[in-house]
């Protein structure tokens, strides 16, 4: 599949139809577009094909039909280590190895840059380091990982992904587990590495949240898109009651200017 890239759009799901053995397609045809250097929130209610969508970015769900450019090439003919080096994935859960300390399972973000002829170096140290005072897990380095709790382990995963030091970062519901404060922290931080050049895109299911941290929303019901844009232009009532079925209210942040939803 070729497409004409654009300076503008860094990833491209195309006539994107998708899903899991012996069962219906959970994408279908769907046509969704990231904005280079922006963050990407996808909503939708549950069973929408949110995750689907992220796992199909990724590589990690072969479409049946369509398939996603990274710019404007076709992710198939990429190479597995070249495409880690691209963009990275937080996925809703991910098993935890017996027996590995923090610092360890981060380093294992720094794999993709590992070669025969290239092997362990300052650099790599250098990113975790930053990965961890980032996510605020540095004090946790030698603690193992099965004894954290639910958010700090949200954390390290988090640590994990940015040791990766790739241009995309993909999350799905980055603030699992996490309390208000630090749910705040993370999306912080996310719009910091955003506002620096990294494209961001995260599944989230609070509104305000993506309202708020996004530059860019992608809003999904029945495996399909029904629209993208601003936060502005798809947090309106009409769309939220189309989306999701909710009556609401829009108002409009004090100090953001975001739109808040107020469910009636």
């Amino acid at each position: 599949m070729s497409h004409t890239p654009s300076a503008e759009i860094a990833l491209q799901a195309v006539d994107l139809t998708a899903g899991y053995r012996s069962q219906d397609p959970v994408l279908r045809a769907v046509a969704a577009a990231v904005p280079r250097g922006g963050f990407t929130a996808v909503i939708g209610p549950n069973g929408c094909g949110k995750s689907t969508l992220l796992r199909a970015f990724t590589r990690l769900l072969a479409p049946a039909s369509g398939g996603v450019l990274l710019d404007g090439r076709d992710i198939s003919a990429l190479r597995t280590a070249a495409l880690a080096r691209r963009m990275s994935m937080l996925p809703q859960q991910s098993p935890v190895p017996d027996g590995i300390r923090v610092a360890e399972l981060v380093r294992r973000g720094r794999y993709p840059h590992q070669t025969l002829f290239a092997q362990w170096s300052a650099d790599d140290e250098a990113a975790v380091a930053r990965a961890m005072e980032l996510t605020r897990v540095s004090g946790l380095a030698d603690r193992l990982v099965d004894t954290l709790s639910g958010g700090q382990r949200q954390r390290v995963w988090i640590a994990l992904a940015l040791a990766q030091d790739t241009e995309l970062l993909l999350l799905d519901e980055p603030t699992t587990f996490l309390d208000i404060a630090h749910q705040y922290e993370t999306l912080r931080l996310l719009q910091s590495l955003q506002a620096q050049g990294r494209t961001v895109v995260a599944v989230l299911h609070d509104l305000d949240h993506a309202a708020r941290f996004a530059t860019h929303v992608v809003a999904m019901r029945d495996g399909r898109t029904v629209a993208s844009g601003t936060p502005a232009e798809i947090l309106t009532e009409e769309r939220v009651r189309e989306v999701f079925g909710l009556d609401c209210r829009i108002l409009t942040d004090p100090d953001t200017g975001t739109p808040v939803v107020l469910p009636r």
